[in-house]
């Protein structure tokens, strides 16, 4: 059976460190390098659920997009939730390899995903640095057909959106918080940009250059990813056994 190095350096070539941004944490950020692995629990997140059920289905690894040490530790105790959850990790013996913006710039991670869930042909990189994308789809969409094709894709709990005022063709995809990517989704002819955590001057922008933007949700458009991790494992290594997680979903909720 393959080492967590050896896990580790396979995701790496799918989604080379270098692409990660400076200020970014990816790699193995907890656990031995040298430890044996049979099973692999894939999530989008590391948190005391998706620990919780890797330890149960006696996983010894977790692969996550988001990193599970993002901001230095001071302490490492149960008394607040950062701690609990490394304890959890350690005490488990499961080890953590986090892939992150590396991802989502890679060929065929993040936003490769989403532009395919969302059936856009002729993806290519909407900015230089390689993350969110820029394709169109087969057949233009009134803004209805549209949302709805978001909504039965990516299963959000709800969504916030503007009216462009025109059907929907040209589409540009950015997994997780992309709202900076506006100006160039509306500078390319988009008629729609989708993407998540956007803040307000993002949807007046948008109304005003007649841009179609769709918020639908950070784990929404990021989460269909991990698929594609658990076939690129499974194909890399035959015998391992690779699982997307079932108890980690959507935490945002919507009252309307």
């Amino acid at each position: 059976m393959p080492l967590v190095r050896e896990i580790e350096t396979a995701l790496s070539v799918l989604a080379p460190k270098e692409l990660a941004a400076e200020w970014d944490n990816v790699g193995l950020l907890v656990g031995r390098p040298g430890r044996e692995v049979q099973k692999v629990l894939v999530a989008l997140d590391v948190t005391e659920q998706t620990a919780e059920e890797a330890a149960q289905w006696g996983a010894e690894l977790i692969v996550s997009h988001h990193p599970v040490i993002f901001h230095p530790a001071k302490r490492v105790t149960d008394q607040d939730p950062d701690g609990r959850l490394l304890l959890r990790l350690l005490e488990s013996g499961l080890a953590a390899v986090c892939m992150h913006t590396n991802l989502d710039a890679a060929i065929g991670g993040v936003n490769d995903a989403l532009a395919a869930a969302l059936g856009l042909v002729d993806a290519a990189p909407l900015h230089e640095n390689g993350i969110a994308r820029i394709g169109t789809l087969p057949q233009p969409l009134a803004l209805p057909e549209f949302l709805q094709r978001v909504k039965t894709t990516l299963s959000p709990n709800g969504m916030r959106y503007v009216d462009g005022g025109r059907h929907i063709q040209k589409v540009a995809v950015g997994g997780g918080a992309c709202g900076d990517f506006l100006w160039e989704a509306a500078g390319a002819g988009c008629d729609a940009f989708v993407t998540a955590d956007l803040k307000y001057n993002h949807f007046l922008d948008a109304q005003a250059m007649g841009l179609t933007l769709v918020d639908a949700g950070h784990f929404p458009t990021e989460d269909v990813a991990c698929p594609v991790l658990v076939r690129y494992l499974q194909e890399k290594f035959p015998g391992l056994q690779v699982k997307k997680s079932v108890s980690h979903r959507e935490a945002i909720q919507y009252f309307v």
